[in-house]
């Protein structure tokens, strides 16, 4: 398979939906806890980009099989798999392979650190295949906004924190065929506080994207969460969204986790402001539906950023 049919397949450009999530609790985890561990790092990170990219291939390849229809709505652009005119079972081989190697690094990161990390991976590789899979795919669901921004927003930024804090976080342990969970809560309720820009610039590209194929949604019967609250009340949640993360923020520098540089954070707020009055004018997959992701990577770009800075100026 070429390599512009394979990076079409797994939307390689939507892969900073986990990336960033991912670098941003390393980067917490090494502000806070002021621990890295290299190994650890890259096994998470082979592990999360093959089967986030596995996912996306085999959401492509379920819509594939499911289309009720197969002409009109852009369905001949978007699916990959119909405009690069694949071959369904060399997919399928494409899906195997990637899936191998995240569940194959997943098990040595896990044998590299403890129990909690393969119930987390096990869950989150479990949601991620129910997802675009089974009788009822979550994406094919008005619950799709919800777990991808926990699951993508909140579960990998605590993972990759956790994998390089240890049991200044939480841990899992085996006493007598007993498990014994500890959990440290006030720094898990703080992660979860930090992570909330991410969480909800997640679920607002899932929102975007079922905002712009709504019809289609509506004749494919993918019943998504603007199709059941309709698009007019889709487009006010889409805006207020991002205001929260915004006013998360705030909260977090007034209670002393963020640092004063954070605020500068606070610039991006006037691109985002106009990419939300751009997407609620037009809403397109060709034309607007990318605003989602752009909003997304500058709002949490900029927090990774701003704390790398606040990072270098503690060792100074």
């Amino acid at each position: 398979m070429a390599i512009k049919k394979f990076m079409q397949l797994v939307e390689i450009k939507t892969k900073t939906a986990s990336m960033i999530p991912f670098l941003f609790g390393t980067v917490y985890a090494i502000f806070r806890f002021h621990e890295f561990h290299v190994e650890h790092f890259l096994l998470m990170l082979f592990s999360l980009l093959s089967f986030d990219m596995a996912t996306t291939a085999l959401n492509n390849y379920y819509d594939y099989k499911k289309a009720a229809r197969k002409h009109g709505y852009g369905y001949e652009v978007h699916n990959p798999i119909v405009s690069y005119k694949m071959k369904p079972t060399r997919v399928l081989l494409l899906l195997c392979i990637l899936l191998l190697i995240a569940v194959g690094a997943g098990i040595v990161l896990f044998l590299r650190t403890d129990l909690l990390i393969l119930l987390l991976g096990g869950l989150s590789f479990a949601v991620g295949i129910l997802y675009s899979f089974g009788p009822i795919p979550i994406s094919r669901m008005p619950l799709g906004e919800i777990f991808s921004g926990l699951f993508m927003g909140f579960v990998i930024m605590f993972i990759s924190a956790y994998i390089q804090a240890g049991d200044r976080l939480a841990s899992l342990t085996l006493q007598g065929g007993i498990a014994v969970l500890q959990v440290h809560l006030l720094e898990v309720i703080l992660i979860f506080l930090v992570s909330i820009p991410a969480i909800l610039g997640i679920a607002n590209i899932m929102l975007a994207n079922n905002i712009c194929d709504i019809e289609e949604d509506i004749e494919n019967k993918r019943y998504t969460l603007p199709v059941y609250i309709g698009k007019a009340n889709a487009l006010v949640l889409f805006k207020l969204m991002y205001y929260a993360a915004f006013v998360d923020l705030l909260v977090l520098f007034f209670v002393g986790v963020n640092p004063l540089l954070c605020l500068l954070v606070l610039v991006t707020l006037v691109p985002i402001n106009k990419n939300i009055q751009r997407f609620t004018q037009q809403q397109t997959k060709q034309h607007t539906f990318g605003l989602a992701v752009k909003n997304f990577i500058m709002m949490n770009a900029a927090r990774i950023a701003v704390l790398t800075v606040a990072i270098f100026m503690t060792q100074i």
